[in-house]
C-alpha cells in the first residue's frame, strides 16, 4: 500500500443525485449502478451530503406499502458525511474501514467537490492483487 494512493484505488463512477430529487429516483440510480450509496450534490459538483441504500429502502417501503408521500434526497440524506482527500493515506483509510465506519466514502478536493468514491471492496481487491504478486513470488 506504500506506492498507492486513493486516486489508483478510487472509483470516478458514481450516482449523480441532486437534493431535490425524489428518493426513490436515487434509489433507482444505486440499484441501476449496485451502489450502497453516493454523494449528493449540487450542479457544481460540490458535496452536499450522502445518501445510502438505508436511506432509499426506508422510502420505498413507504411509497410502496403505505402509500405515503414520496421524500426528496434532500429530506433524508445524511449531512455529517466523513470524506477522504487524494492526499490521505491508503493505509490509514483501510484501518479506519475496520471500524465502525462507513463501508464507502466520498473523495473530495479542497472545495469539496466530489471527484470519486473508494470502498472496503476498492481496497480488497487492491490487497488480493497484492497476494496474488506476493504467491508468484519464489
Amino acid at each position: 500500500m506504500d506506492s498507492l494512493s486513493i486516486q489508483d484505488l478510487m472509483s470516478k463512477d458514481f450516482a449523480t443525485i441532486r437534493p431535490d430529487m425524489p428518493v426513490v429516483e436515487a434509489s433507482s440510480y444505486l440499484v441501476r449502478q449496485g451502489l450502497l450509496g453516493s454523494p449528493v450534490t449540487d450542479e457544481s459538483g460540490i458535496m452536499l451530503g450522502w445518501i445510502s441504500e438505508h436511506e432509499c429502502l426506508q422510502a420505498a417501503l413507504q411509497v410502496v406499502y403505505y402509500n405515503q408521500r414520496v421524500a426528496s434526497v434532500a429530506d433524508l440524506m445524511r449531512t455529517d458525511v466523513l470524506a477522504v482527500s487524494l492526499q490521505d493515506d491508503v493505509l490509514t483509510l483501510a484501518r479506519q474501514m475496520l471500524e465502525a465506519k462507513p463501508k464507502i466514502y466520498p473523495v473530495v478536493d479542497a472545495n469539496n467537490k466530489v471527484l470519486g468514491v473508494i470502498s472496503r471492496c476498492h481496497m480488497l481487491k487492491m490487497l488480493d492483487e497484492r497476494l496474488q504478486q506476493l504467491a508468484k513470488k519464489p
